[in-house]
């Protein structure tokens, strides 16, 4: 029963001759053998010792400050004003603070590891995948050992500096993030409600569809059997880029689709939504708001290309496979006077992903 203490055994079992192509020389390389062992200074001098201890914690403490200016330098440099020299500032004072709360962190675990922490040469024999219990209780005192030397259950100025550090180091990017959720204002009451702003795009009733991104309105009868046309709101081309094109347009983008009327399965509600065979979906998926712009004509199926959700352009826009959670929003369409296809009214849903829907 001996061999069962040996830790070793089950590895040994394996240490059998190559049938290989190795070949025993008689001259093998001679193991050196670890160098002698040479003592630091906070070895042999308790005074190095506590002093390597402060400089430590101190690094901790200077993370914490770095940490709580680059939340400050975030509310003191605002970047509301859009001006150039205010995002300057504020991406300088943030990204200081920022850079000394995590220089400071690894500094100061460099500098416990090769001052403080035990300094010890030692040889590790490698092991199977799975040790035997003897080996695995050898492993959980390694850690108590390890712990031991390293003093992080001792030292305690040093440990909760660490840990505060570490804590401090994660709130600026946490007040970084939230700050780019928009808030209401007077002017704005509704910028912080992604609910309401998502039921809400430029599409409203008479407004052209047009094709993106030339902005020509589109006539049903140019529209041939099978096409399908990138569409944005013919508005869109008098907003700027200072007062949200990209914003109106992500939202309000669209897909246009022809096919035989006969080919549509429409339910009472939504006959009147169709021209001729003529359908309009938005084109942000319901998963993660993804651009849904592969159009398989034979199929008559729409796929977004980020995570394969399908879509049967003839049955409502209905998910039939991938993670989206509900059909592409339709858009009402006829055509006006002169021909031109034109909106009923806007989007009767939410746009986008549908998590937005989850007040």
């Amino acid at each position: 029963m001996a061999h069962e203490d040996d830790p070793l055994e089950h590895e040994r079992a394996s240490w059998k001759p190559s049938p290989g192509l190795a070949v025993a020389v008689p001259d093998p390389v001679h193991n050196p053998g670890l160098p002698p062992h040479r003592e630091r200074m906070t070895d042999t001098d308790p005074a190095a010792m506590q002093r390597a201890v402060r400089t430590i914690y101190t690094l901790f403490y200077l993370s914490i400050a770095g940490s709580i200016w680059a939340i400050a330098a975030y509310m003191l440099f605002p970047i509301e004003s859009g001006r150039i020299v205010d995002i300057r500032n504020n991406n300088l004072f943030v990204g200081l603070g920022i850079a000394l709360a995590l220089l400071a962190i690894g500094i100061g675990a460099i500098h416990w590891s090769k001052a403080v922490m035990s300094d010890k040469e030692f040889v590790e024999p490698r092991h199977a995948t799975r040790g035997r219990d003897t080996t695995r209780e050898a492993a959980i005192k390694a850690f108590a050992d390890a712990d031991a030397d390293s003093g992080f259950g001792r030292r305690a100025m040093v440990r909760n500096s660490l840990i505060a550090a570490l804590v401090a180091s994660v709130v600026p990017g946490v007040v970084l993030f939230r700050g780019l959720a928009p808030f209401n204002s007077p002017e704005r009451p509704h910028a912080g409600d992604p609910v309401y702003l998502l039921e809400h795009t430029m599409w409203k009733e008479g407004m052209r569809l047009a094709h993106d991104p030339s902005g020509e309105p589109i006539r049903a009868a140019d529209l041939t059997l099978g096409s399908a046309v990138h569409v944005i709101p013919e508005a869109l081309a008098e907003v700027s880029h200072s007062e949200g094109y990209l914003e109106e347009k992500a939202k309000a983008i669209v897909l246009l689709v022809r096919l035989l009327p006969e080919q549509l399965t429409e339910s009472e509600e939504r006959k009147e939504w169709s021209y001729n065979g003529i359908v309009a979906y938005s084109k942000v998926c319901t998963h993660v708001g993804c651009p849904v712009a592969l159009y398989e004509q034979q199929t008559h199926h729409l796929l977004c290309p980020c995570h394969q959700s399908q879509f049967d352009v003839t049955d409502h826009a209905k998910v039939i496979f991938g993670p989206a959670a509900r059909p592409l929003p339709q858009l009402p369409i006829t055509v006006d006077d002169e021909g031109y296809l034109v909106a009923r009214s806007d989007f009767l849903e939410p746009v986008g992903p549908s998590f937005w829907e989850r007040h």
